[in-house]
């Protein structure tokens, strides 16, 4: 569905032969001006007449559409199509006013996983730092779709984007965080943690991490669900951005001082401290480069380590906290080109004493001044007195 670029090359020829810098504008002939307009609009699209006919498409029920032909394929490529459109917030915020947020919604139910996928992903843009969008799929009930999509779609690819969706619809949205609670998500993203799709643990991760910063007591439902020890698990994975989310996370946790909470860590104490010190022996047999990758997570073992015993970690002995040169100011690169005042007029002493012996002109004083024909006894005005 996607249409031809611009013929660029033919503007550009055109644009270069009646403008060659020569001579002053010219008076277009009526016969250049129509192709000129004609080449100019049959590249411009209409955005909301094609969000209109996308709509029209995703109203027509699946049987219609492939007895005219039209495939799978072809509704992922609309739906790309449809994703450019709402990127802006305005078109988003536009497509429920035209009826095109219900049949994506719907979207949500294809027969075809990847369908489902996509319509995750470009509701995922529609919602995202979008609160009047957010609105409008809560009150479409846009978040049942995405919570059964979540949960129990058997196509790991469509369980991340409805995620994904959800993490996006929820954010800055209370509504949309209680109706998650209400609706058991810390259950379905326990689920999630044992997923063997290290890219669905991150989304998961990063969601509990958000929602434990939103709402501290949520650190007492996840310690009755057994996140810690999940997360103690994910903290030793292979993928380094795993391990770092699963550190946020019980990071959290232990920042959290509620009553009932800090029992829950403390009974995985000896755990955690074998965690610990496995990622700080890991961390210590890292090479250079790997070292530098892994800042964050060595800052995290560290604050880890340190909220749960109240002393710094061995990495502050090994020097491994901190490597040579990553808490050093970044390089001066601009006083190369712009060299301060100060730094000029040291550099250069004796211009600038020259300068100061040179006789200075009397400055511009703003106001009214003495009166004039005022002298002190020197015969010099009481202006020069003064600065004398």
């Amino acid at each position: 569905m996607a249409k031809d670029g611009p013929n660029w090359d033919g503007l550009l020829k055109w644009s270069i032969a009646n403008s060659d810098g020569t001579q002053g504008p010219r008076n277009l002939s009526e016969e250049d001006r129509r192709w000129f307009m004609e080449a100019m609009q049959s590249q411009t699209v209409d955005v909301i007449k094609r969000m209109k006919e996308i709509t029209l498409v995703m109203q027509t029920p699946e049987q219609v559409l492939e007895s005219q032909g039209v495939t799978p394929q072809d509704i992922e490529d609309m739906l790309d199509e449809l994703q450019e459109h709402v990127e802006s917030i305005d078109m988003a915020n536009d497509l429920h006013s035209i009826g095109g947020l219900v049949p994506l919604l719907g979207y949500l139910k294809n027969s075809h996983a990847n369908i489902r996928a996509k319509a995750a992903e470009v509701l995922t843009t529609i919602v995202q730092n979008n609160s009047r969008s957010q609105q409008l799929v809560m009150e479409a009930n846009g978040l049942e779709p995405l919570l059964f999509n979540f949960s129990s779609d058997p196509d790991v690819s469509a369980r991340t984007k409805a995620l994904g969706a959800i993490s996006s619809l929820i954010q800055h949205n209370k509504p949309g965080i209680t109706a998650f609670r209400l609706a058991n998500g810390y259950a379905a993203l326990r689920d999630a943690l044992g997923s063997e799709s290290v890219r669905f643990q991150r989304k998961a991760l990063n969601l509990i991490q958000y929602l434990l910063r939103e709402n501290s007591s949520d650190c007492n439902v996840v310690s009755e669900l057994g996140f810690p020890r999940i997360m103690m698990h994910l903290a030793s994975s292979e993928d380094a951005d795993v391990r770092e989310a699963a550190l946020r996370g019980l990071l959290e946790l232990a920042n959290d001082k509620s009553e009932g909470n800090t029992g829950r860590l403390v009974e995985e104490d000896e755990k955690l401290k074998q965690l610990l010190d496995e990622r700080i022996k890991g961390i210590s047999e890292m090479s250079p480069e790997d070292l530098g990758a892994a800042r964050e997570e060595r800052l995290l073992v560290d604050s880890l380590w340190n909220t749960c015993y109240n002393e710094p970690s061995s990495l502050r002995e090994k020097g491994l906290l901190f490597l040579p040169g990553e808490d050093a100011p970044p390089p001066d690169v601009a006083s190369e080109y712009f060299e301060p005042p100060l730094r000029a007029w040291t550099a250069n002493p004796a211009a600038n004493t020259n300068a100061s012996t040179e006789k200075k002109e009397t400055p511009l004083l703003l106001g009214l001044g003495p009166p004039s024909g005022v002298t002190n006894n020197q015969g010099t005005s009481n202006g020069e007195a003064n600065a004398n």
